[in-house]
């Protein structure tokens, strides 16, 4: 049985490189301004371009959220904004979430931070919550976080095919999960 107080502690994970913060108001100006990256948007198949009072409006709900976790990531030593993720559609009876990650400008991929903070997450996911299944959804040109998925366990579960319409292409969507006992196994 998953343990839903452990949604409602937001808590700080810090691993070597990162740190994981609950995501408040102060993360605004970072998380306004990787909504405005045109990479961030094509990667996380975001259309729709937020109002910086939309943006500030969710930062400042998210520790109010007692069904959800929405943490910040924090560079290491710099301190500096890098994305944020969460673990959401938590379903109690099923003992699954969803994952969500975005990292907030290309400068901060291909240095390991990612799955970092994926590991830091999913070992919150699996110790403390006590989930059995994490899920997500990447689309299949994002080859670099496919890799970073894999290396943490997660495995491909299905195809959504032309889920995505960027410029005029379509894409399509993979459909990625990892257990607990599959991530323990990775982590050797």
């Amino acid at each position: 049985m998953i343990d839903l107080s452990a949604l409602r502690e937001k808590p700080t994970l810090t691993g070597d490189r990162v740190r994981l913060v609950p995501l408040t108001g102060e993360h605004t100006d970072g998380f306004y301004a990787s909504t405005r990256d045109e990479e961030v948007r094509r990667l996380t198949g975001r259309h729709r371009r937020f109002s910086y009072e939309e943006v500030r409006d969710w930062c400042a709900t998210r520790r109010t959220r007692p069904d959800r976790l929405d943490l910040a990531i924090i560079e290491l030593p710099s301190g500096r904004f890098m994305g944020g993720l969460s673990l959401d559609e938590v379903d109690p009876d099923n003992e699954s979430a969803a994952y969500r990650i975005a990292l907030s400008a290309i400068e901060f991929t291909g240095h390991g931070l990612g799955r970092e903070a994926t590991r830091l997450i999913l070992s919150y996911a699996f110790d403390r919550v006590r989930l059995h299944r994490v899920w997500l959804n990447v689309y299949a040109f994002n080859m670099r976080a496919i890799a970073v998925y894999r290396a943490c366990g997660f495995a491909v579960e299905g195809r959504l095919r032309d889920a995505l319409l960027w410029d005029g292409r379509r894409h399509d969507a993979l459909l990625m999960a990892v257990m607990e006992n599959e991530f323990r196994k990775a982590m050797l």
